[in-house]
């Protein structure tokens, strides 16, 4: 223990976005759902998460949540598909599409208005850390590949300032010491 460094990498900065900032009203890679297909990703929620719809309803404010699809049991034991939602301001884990990994499905509540869709591309790079300004693959899967599964570019930064460069500039040292 005597010869272990301790690192005191300070927290970072509180976020000052929340998910229905990064979320784009009009976005180019996915279309709005339909209300047909909003009301048949309702119909698979359970009554806990319809609860959370509801109130997002009552919030005064347009709530964004991110659903995920999974196989759950229902009453009867039989596996069925439902729809998970949360509207903590927290994205889900973006999965690539593939090996079974649902796509992030969004909803948007502003009162008793519902929309739902497929994440765009865009927001997801947001998610991650990358500006707006980053060119994307015009293939949305192409596009979702590259995000999904990433690792976010600001939490990548703060560790480096604080813990990678550091060590790379100790062992730069200890190099020097040692020639």
């Amino acid at each position: 223990k005597g010869a272990w460094l301790w690192w005191n990498v300070p927290t970072p900065p509180h976020r000052n976005s929340t998910f229905a900032d990064l979320v784009e009203e009009n976005p180019a890679s996915v279309n709005w759902h339909t209300p047909a297909e909003t009301t048949q990703l309702l119909g698979m929620m359970s009554v806990l998460n319809l609860a959370k719809v509801s109130a997002a309803k009552r919030a005064k404010r347009r709530m964004v949540g991110g659903v995920y699809k999974r196989t759950r049991l229902d009453e009867r034991g039989m596996k069925v598909q439902r729809a998970e939602v949360r509207f903590d301001d927290v994205a889900g884990c973006l999965r690539t599409p593939a090996g079974g990994s649902s796509r992030q499905t969004i909803i948007v509540v502003d009162g008793n208005d519902i929309r739902s869709r497929l994440i765009s591309s865009r927001e997801t790079a947001r998610l991650m850390g990358l500006p707006d300004e980053y060119k994307l693959p015009k293939n949305y899967n192409e596009a979702y590949h590259l995000t999904g599964d990433g690792v976010a570019v600001p939490v990548v930064r703060h560790l480096a300032a604080y813990l990678l460069e550091p060590l790379l500039g100790i062992a730069a040292a200890q190099d020097r010491e040692a020639a």
